[in-house]
């Protein structure tokens, strides 16, 4: 069984992944979820006003009452900047599997943010709520992702299908991608 926690703060020297407040709205707005160009391989449209972003992190914030939501807003240490989101969804208890999903402000891309976030997310799963794999899966064309999975040492598995409805509402292919307890464990011995 998977060991929950619920969404605890998260840090590194750089980000501190925590809970998403509702005075999060404005940066969550500006910084990304307005943005077509973060939101082009999503499977939801850009924001067309702060209502929207306001009236989703208020849902968030409900959600934060279960032990087995987990959804991270990421801040930069340095100046409490919100710049984007990491999340687990597709819960399997029995299983002892999840998967991950992530948007980062475009501003922020190419400067390793989304690794060292997703790497603190790996620390947590596998160290603290004890699980045995995560998955992510990313559209066929969305190579950064790729590259951000590959560097925190997920192994490509091979394409899904018309798995999920993109933000235009069309069924589109993905690449899924999975890492494994022991897979991770060994990696963390071989770093020392």
């Amino acid at each position: 069984m998977i060991n929950h926690k619920g969404t605890v703060t998260l840090e590194s020297g750089r980000l501190i992944l925590r809970r998403f407040q509702l005075n999060d709205a404005y940066d969550m707005y500006k910084n990304w979820a307005s943005k077509a160009i973060v939101t082009k391989n999503l499977t939801w449209k850009p924001h067309n006003n702060i209502e929207t972003t306001k009236f989703i992190i208020r849902n968030w914030i409900q959600n934060y009452k279960n032990i087995d939501y987990y959804n991270w807003c990421i801040e930069e240490r340095n100046n409490s900047n919100i710049i984007g989101s990491i999340n687990l969804t597709n819960i399997d208890n029995i299983n002892e599997s999840l998967e991950v999903g992530y948007c980062l402000s475009d501003k922020f891309w190419n400067k390793g943010i989304m690794t060292e976030s997703l790497m603190l997310v790996l620390d947590f799963v596998f160290n603290q709520m004890e699980i045995n794999r995560i998955t992510s899966k990313c559209a066929i064309n969305n190579i950064p992702s790729m590259r951000v999975l590959k560097k925190c040492g997920f192994l490509y598995e091979g394409n899904l299908r018309s798995v999920i409805k993109d933000n235009n509402n069309k069924f589109i292919d993905c690449k899924c991608y999975s890492l494994l307890k022991k897979e991770y464990k060994n990696s963390q011995l071989n770093n020392i």
